[in-house]
């Protein structure tokens, strides 16, 4: 029924890129206890190789003022989300918040959320438009899913999406390369890497 393989594109460009800090956002997508934790019901395990680069895109990020912003998943529990993929990140326990690693400070945004999409129903493009913020850098889990449908919607509604392709995670590589595709390919996202983002 399917092919014994899958064409992988032949070139994904990664080049390093400079961004203005003041209209730059670090968005961290569901880096939470019940994806990025080895006890978390939904776990990705890819997800633990992303957390250093993560911290320390954040460092960077942090150091010149640059937005910071954690989406969260955060749902009640009759929620029908769990019908596709069980219960997991019931607001207010364990699995919902962030890991330890990677926990907010004061003036981090976080953004709670019902669904995949980090801007729906959530003031993330409030927050985002009275910042006057024009990249969106976007990491996190799960890449063809959480990460995919956020950088979409910010696509969608102008934003520039930047993608450090080693500080997004998923379940399979193929889910991984496919999402690179997308955002390339959809929202003419550009790909680079933790060391290849300089805030000026």
């Amino acid at each position: 029924m399917f092919p014994e393989y899958v064409k992988v594109p032949e070139k994904i460009d990664v080049k390093p890129i400079e961004l203005e800090a003041s209209k730059s956002a670090l968005i961290i997508v569901d880096m939470q206890n019940a994806f990025a934790h080895e006890k978390g019901r939904l776990f990705v395990p890819e997800s633990r190789k992303t957390i250093e680069p993560i911290k320390k895109l954040l460092e960077k990020a942090r150091s010149k003022n640059v937005l910071v912003i954690y989406t969260q998943d955060w749902h009640q529990k009759d929620d029908p989300e769990f019908s596709v993929w069980g219960e997991h990140a019931v607001a207010g326990t364990w699995e919902a918040e962030i890991i330890d690693e990677l926990k907010p400070i004061d003036g981090d945004v976080l953004i709670r959320k019902l669904r995949y999409d980090g801007f729906y129903g959530t003031y993330l493009d409030d927050v985002l438009r009275m910042r006057k913020i024009v990249n969106t850098v976007i990491t996190g889990t799960v890449a063809n899913i959480c990460v995919l449908h956020t950088a979409g919607s910010a696509a969608l509604r102008g934003y520039k999406v930047v993608i450090p392709i080693d500080c997004i995670s998923a379940l399979s590589m193929f889910d991984y390369i496919s999402t690179l595709r997308q955002v390339t390919f959809l929202y003419r996202g550009l790909l680079t890497t933790h060391e290849g983002i300089k805030f000026v």
